[in-house]
């Protein structure tokens, strides 16, 4: 293969996504996978026509020969992945949520930076197109300055039949979705100085929380709202949608239910369609986050080459998991939590 080789670690339910989109890449590929389970490693290595596989990470990087590696385990291996790559100065991808703790993805962003290769974070919600017309939009001045947002992620459908091992953890829905609401959050309204949170459990089969409501203080003085639930039954499931409101000094933008884009302003209102590509291997209703994926890989190789920061790099995603561990502490605490203390 010509362009960057990369390694994949992690043979799971969603690295078949991430295996997908590599073959779609332009300017990379992945030579090398890694898992503990020997059935899942045969079945993706069948699938994708990797020859080199191997149950031990330490082996793969002894034996080298690839650019990058993928980590797309689950978050417990983080760190010790993440530090292997960076031992081996091997530039790396890792998986959301970044890590068990605030303390770890700090100790993760530091062993990269001094080994002087790249860490990028697998935050791809602020890659699916709905959300990156958004930006645009707002780029370009649709609605002046925006005040006000909500970014809304409420759904009844079961993610645990795909992913069981969601329903045994003390915490859920912040940690595995609110991750993503929140960095859309960020993406699209900029910092956050103060959160207060509130979390709830509905369904009595999972032990964590499946409802959380987020109230964001954004630095430039903007408010927003993050409302995420798994717990709430609609006439026309909205999974995999997150819908946005925006209210600016000159208008507003609504991303509603089945991706349509509305801008209002003093010239009236546009409507546009900003639905995803449904990629050749891709299927409803996940096509969403599949072409996402695809995005975040393509962005990682482009940025790579370059020599250049990426979008959602350790450094900055330490912003986002920042929130997700003060909505946890604010929950818990029943206060507003300072922010921007938290990364000092």
């Amino acid at each position: 293969m010509t362009g960057l080789k990369g390694a994949l670690i992690g043979c799971g339910f969603f690295a078949i996504n991430q295996m997908h989109a590599w073959k779609d890449v332009d300017g990379a590929g992945i030579v090398a996978i890694c898992d503990r389970d020997p059935e899942r490693l045969k079945i993706v290595g069948d699938q994708f026509g990797i020859v080199r596989r191997y149950s031990d990470a330490e082996a793969m990087f002894a034996d080298g020969g690839f650019d990058f590696v993928d980590i797309a385990t689950t978050v417990q291996s983080h760190r010790a992945l993440v530090e292997m790559a960076a031992r081996n100065k091997v530039p790396a991808i890792c998986q959301k949520p970044f890590a068990k703790t605030l303390a770890d993805a700090r100790a993760m962003v530091e062993a990269c930076r001094a080994a002087g290769v790249a860490l990028m974070v697998h935050e791809n919600f602020r890659w699916q197109t709905p959300i990156q017309a958004v930006r645009k939009a707002l780029d370009a001045g649709a609605i002046g300055t925006p005040f006000w947002g909500r970014f809304s992620f409420r759904s009844g459908y079961d993610v645990f039949s795909g992913q069981p091992y969601l329903a045994e953890g003390e915490r859920f829905i912040i940690e595995d979705l609110g991750i993503h609401t929140l960095d859309i959050a960020r993406y699209i309204l900029g910092d956050v100085s103060g959160l207060t949170a509130r979390t709830k459990r509905v369904n009595p089969r999972i032990r964590g929380e499946d409802v959380a409501t987020i109230l964001l203080d954004h630095e430039n003085g903007a408010t927003s709202v993050v409302d995420v639930s798994y717990a709430t039954r609609l006439p026309k499931e909205p999974f995999p949608e997150t819908l946005i409101e925006l209210d600016g000094s000159e208008g507003t933008i609504r991303l509603t239910q089945g991706y349509g884009l509305e801008i209002t302003n003093g010239r009236g209102t546009t409507r546009m369609d900003v639905a995803p590509k449904l990629l050749s291997w891709a299927s409803r209703p996940w096509h969403n986050i599949q072409e996402s994926v695809f995005a975040i890989e393509q962005h990682w190789v482009d940025q790579l080459k370059r020599g250049a920061e990426h979008s959602t790099s350790g450094a900055d995603n330490l912003k986002t998991f920042a929130l997700v561990e003060a909505a946890y502490d604010s929950a818990a605490q029943g206060r507003t939590i300072d922010v921007r203390a938290m990364l000092r």
